[in-house]
């Protein structure tokens, strides 16, 4: 039975500092799991342990597979599943949950940097330096990156209405500006 309470405690935490960040009280995180306040402490010692593990189970959700023959298809692929991830809904509530956290839990923070937007440029950087030959695809990787969730994050932060074109077409707009950029 010590499972189920612990991912019910973890689900319930996620929900709770995603709608109000670290202010969120382990009681209120309880009741929300339907177990006692010991029950939450039984499976994480502190509310820092909790907010440590509910943030690396959402930093898992931002990763993109990269694949293909294609470099268009697959960077349009990879672009889609991004921007969906990282601008959807719970993309930009785990992201305002998490960046005012990062003083609080500093090596916490360089480590989902490298296992998420790390791992992301790393993955893209190969794919990159490996399809279209790119002096500097580490550089490459970061600025496509920057172009697919840059201002349209900072759009969905502040509530700002989004562009009046369809997420394909401007996902697909990036993608193409991109490899006119890169390609040779």
């Amino acid at each position: 039975m010590a499972l189920p309470h612990r991912d019910r405690v973890l689900r319930a935490a996620t929900t709770s500092f995603l709608a109000r960040g670290y202010g969120s009280s382990v009681d209120d995180i309880a009741r929300r799991a339907g177990v006692a306040k010991q029950t939450v402490y039984h499976h994480f010692p502190s509310k820092d342990e909790l907010f440590k593990e509910v943030a690396r189970e959402l930093a898992k959700h931002l990763l993109v597979e990269l694949s293909g023959d294609d470099v268009r298809e697959s960077l349009l692929r990879f672009a889609q599943g991004y921007r969906k991830r990282a601008l959807g809904p719970q993309g930009i509530a785990t992201f305002r949950t998490l960046v005012p956290e990062v003083p609080r839990f500093r090596a916490l923070a360089r480590t989902m940097y490298a296992n998420t937007a790390g791992e992301l440029v790393r993955r893209l950087a190969e794919f990159l330096g490996h399809k279209l030959r790119i002096e500097d695809p580490e550089f490459a990787a970061e600025m496509l990156l920057g172009m697919l969730a840059g201002h349209d994050r900072i759009k969905r932060l502040f509530g700002v209405a989004a562009s009046a074109e369809s997420e394909a077409q401007r996902t697909a707009r990036i993608v193409d500006r991109f490899l006119r950029a890169f390609q040779s």
